[in-house]
């Protein structure tokens, strides 16, 4: 099934004291829009991106989270959670993002995505929510999210198609690769095999692998 775009969200500048920006200014605050927006390779055209050392860049032009995802943590939590809640440009809807293989290739809008990382959450998401304990609630779910490059920039809006039209045969998903780095070492090898995969995780890999003998 061909999932959809429930929402394209835009960051605002937010100023608060667990802003990751050395300034103190944030962008995970997003709010939905109704009109299409471009998205290019080096990001949504509109969205605020403050702490550029850690957001943003070539592998994570984009970010999409799934609205059934945002669902099980708006339950789990007793509280709306709206659409860029999650710092998300793209919330998805029947998308199945954690599954999402490394390097698969979707066509979005008029836009062409590759799906990169898993997010890693961090003290500006958990300040952003107010809610104790976040960032190790959110690891032991881990349903992350998926960055993604941009391979053709184009328009994006809300209700737009999202159709996998390309998977790389490896099969290392957005799901494996945030366990392996936070929860499960033994899935370390996997990550490997995933060509696509940032080097620089690719590196981190290497590196745990060897450490661990």
């Amino acid at each position: 099934m061909t999932g959809r775009v429930a929402a394209v969200n835009l960051g605002i500048v937010t100023e608060a004291e667990w802003a990751g920006d050395a300034s103190g200014r944030s962008g995970i605050d997003k709010r939905p829009v109704d009109a299409p927006v471009l998205i290019r390779f080096d990001g949504v055209v509109g969205d605020f991106i403050g702490e550029r050392a850690h957001h943003g860049g070539p592998d994570q032009a984009v970010y999409a989270y799934a609205e059934e995802d945002a669902g099980w943590w708006a339950t789990e939590l007793g509280r709306d959670i709206r659409p860029g809640g999650f710092g998300e440009n793209l919330t998805t809807y029947a998308v199945d993002v954690t599954g999402a293989v490394i390097g698969e290739q979707w066509q979005v809008g008029a836009a062409l995505l590759q799906v990169t990382k898993p997010r890693t959450p961090c003290t500006t998401f958990a300040g952003y929510w107010g809610v104790p304990g976040l960032i190790k609630r959110f690891t032991a779910r881990a349903l992350p999210g998926a960055y993604l490059r941009v391979l053709r920039e184009g328009e994006v809006g809300p209700g737009d198609p999202v159709e996998v039209v390309e998977r790389p045969a490896h099969g290392v998903t957005i799901g494996e690769v945030f366990r392996a780095t936070s929860l499960e070492p033994e899935l370390l090898p996997r990550l490997l095999d995933a060509q696509d995969l940032p080097e620089k995780i690719r590196e981190k890999a290497r590196r745990r692998l060897a450490a661990l003998g």
